[in-house]
Formats: structure tokens, sequence, C-alpha cells
């Protein structure tokens, strides 16, 4: 089995010491003690020992770098089988979970090449070509990728097409909530001690959104959202009803001045008789498309949400109130980036002409 250490000196640290090994070559000629070098170049004694001997056997030649062990570890067409392989995921290869770790890559590779790489061999042949250490999205095992691309090929395509002629405003739909326990936020802690963000452990309650971000070519794009606390108390609603939907629509409407091509997804309250009803009755001016099931990557206000709660995290929010304050702060602040609405859309693979 080869050994590939993988680079493990910058290229500053080989230049350094090249140029040492050219100044020891110098000293040689005279015939100095090997400890003398090493004091004068700052150096270890055992290192000019090496030097030495390899400059008696071969000259010149055979004390200068032969360049980085490391860097032909691979080769193109082995480095193009690793990716596909690391494409696959940890499943194929026998793995119990979905994490490729530096020390799972080095055996992957050693199986497949028989090849040995170093783990910090192994994040630099990585990072050398484009991966890096992420943190996955999760998505539905129900998922059917097959409607999703007939979705964007099809739905997609006519909803932009009626859009572009009835010059109407494209506008995705989508809700989400926020307990009393705030997202965990990665943050700066000694080495050791596990930061610990001391939240209550009594009170109930959720802040629910309903959101709508609004695209259309040539014009700044627009946020719209809804805010409601619940509370578990008697005859409190736990959700958005059908109406509220239906009032956030008409609202959106009026503010936008023109026509909606509403996309959201299938979600029951979406599908009742009255939202139905009221469609059906707007017609002129709302037009509707339903997102595939489990596809909720397809719709940019899922990214509103993820930047509101990114916004909150380790919030230790005293009550109900802080949460609901902090939720709407942070979504009355990206109403006014339009820039930040046009990147949730960019992230779900969506594209349109947004040109302003």
């Amino acid at each position: 089995m080869r050994y590939a250490q993988g680079g493990g000196l910058t290229d500053a640290e080989r230049s350094t010491r090249e140029r040492l090994r050219l100044q020891a070559v110098e000293r040689f000629e005279g015939r100095p003690r090997n400890a003398e070098i090493a004091a004068a170049l700052r150096i270890s004694v055992r290192s000019v020992e090496r030097w030495r001997r390899a400059w008696r056997e071969d000259g010149e030649a055979g004390v200068l770098s032969k360049g980085s062990p490391g860097r032909p570890g691979l080769s193109e067409a082995q480095t193009t089988r690793l990716e596909r392989e690391l494409e696959r995921g940890p499943l194929a290869r026998g793995w119990a979970d979905q994490r490729w770790t530096l020390a799972r890559i080095k055996t992957l590779i050693g199986r497949l090449f028989h090849v040995s790489y170093t783990v910090e061999g192994t994040w630099r042949l990585l990072k050398r070509h484009g991966w890096s250490w992420q943190q996955p999205a999760r998505r539905a095992i129900e998922r059917d990728e097959d409607a999703v691309e007939v979705w964007r090929k099809g739905d997609l395509a006519a909803g932009k097409s009626t859009a572009a002629e009835r010059n109407a405003w494209i506008v995705f739909e989508d809700e989400a909530g926020q307990s009393m326990t705030p997202p965990r936020a990665r943050t700066w802690g000694r080495i050791g001690q596990t930061p610990v963000v001391r939240v209550r452990g009594r009170g109930s309650g959720r802040v629910l959104m309903a959101g709508m971000a609004c695209y259309k070519p040539d014009q700044r794009s627009r946020l719209f959202y809804a805010i409601r606390e619940y509370r578990g108390r008697k005859d409190e609603p736990k959700g958005f009803g059908w109406k509220d939907f239906r009032d956030m629509i008409v609202r959106a409407r009026i503010q936008l001045g023109g026509p909606i091509v509403l996309v959201w997804d299938n979600v029951r309250l979406h599908l009742t008789a009255g939202m139905r009803d009221f469609i059906n009755a707007n017609a002129e001016w709302l037009t509707v498309f339903q997102l595939p099931t489990y596809a909720p990557d397809l719709n940019p206000t899922e990214g509103v949400w993820s930047l509101v709660k990114r916004d909150i995290g380790n919030l230790a929010a005293a009550d109900l109130g802080q949460i609901t304050r902090a939720v709407k702060r942070r979504l009355k602040r990206i109403q006014y980036r339009p820039d930040l609405v046009d990147g949730c859309l960019i992230g779900t693979g969506l594209s349109f002409d947004l040109a302003r």
C-alpha cells in the first residue's frame, strides 16, 4: 500500500526548507561540524546529518527536495471516481448513517485505490477539489424527485407563463411556528466546556407565522406576513384558518396592485371548500399552483423562516411575548431588504428574471 501524506507543509514552509538545504550544501565544502551548521541555520543536528549523508552519496541533487510526497496520491480519474462514491453517500458503502467523516473517507480511499492517506491529507485533498464540511439539509424519504422535476418543467413553467401574460406577481406562501425553546446557534466557548444557554422549562405556547414572498421582474421583491400567538387557552384558535389566508391574499393584491399567481403546498387548510370557492370566485386576478408533496425546499418563504430563526438563536426569552417581538422585529427588517427576499428565491434553485 502506498502512503500519501497529502502535502503537510505549506508552500512558504517548503520554500524555507529548500533555502536551508541550499545553505547547508554551501557549508559542507568547508567541512565544518554538523553542530556548527545546525547552530548557524537554527535547525536540528539530525537534519544536518541526514543532508550531509545524502550529499556524500548523490551530491547536491541528493539534498534538494523531490517535491511534496502527497500531491500525486490520486490521479484525476481516481479523484473523479472518489467524488462519485461520495455523492452516493455513506449508506451505499456500508455505513449505518449518512455522515461522511474524514476517517471514513480515508478508509474509502484505501478500499478503492489501496492508497493510505492521513486524516490531514484527506482534508487537503477534499478542499482542493471543492468539498467542505457542511450541515446537510433534511429531505423526506417519501419525496418523489420525478414529481418535483415534472413540477419544475410543467406547473412552474405554466405559472411563469401565466404571470407574464397577466403581468402578475408570483407569490409563494408558507406557514411556520416558534415555541418558547429557541433554536440552538453556534457560539464561542472554552475548549472542553460546552456553553450552556438557560431557558425556561415551564411555559407553553407558540408564535405562529404566515408569510408571502412576492416576485415580479423589474420590481422590488416584497414580503407580507401575519403573526399570531397561541397560549393554549380555552377556545383559542390553534393556528390560522382559511379565512386568515383569504384575508392575506386580498391584502397582498391590494398592496401589490395587480394579479397574483399563488404558489403554496397541499396542507388541508389550503384545500378547504371555502378556500376553493374563494379562488374560483376571483379567477380573474388569482391563479393557484400547488407545490409537490414533501418539497419545502422549493418554497422561498422557507428561507425567510430560516433567517428569522437564525436571528433568535439561543434567545433566553422570559415569556412568549418576547419571542413574538423578536420575530416581528426580524421580519420587519427582512421587509426592507429585498436582496434577502431575492436570496431566498435563489436558494431554491428556481429561476426568475428579477432584474431591476
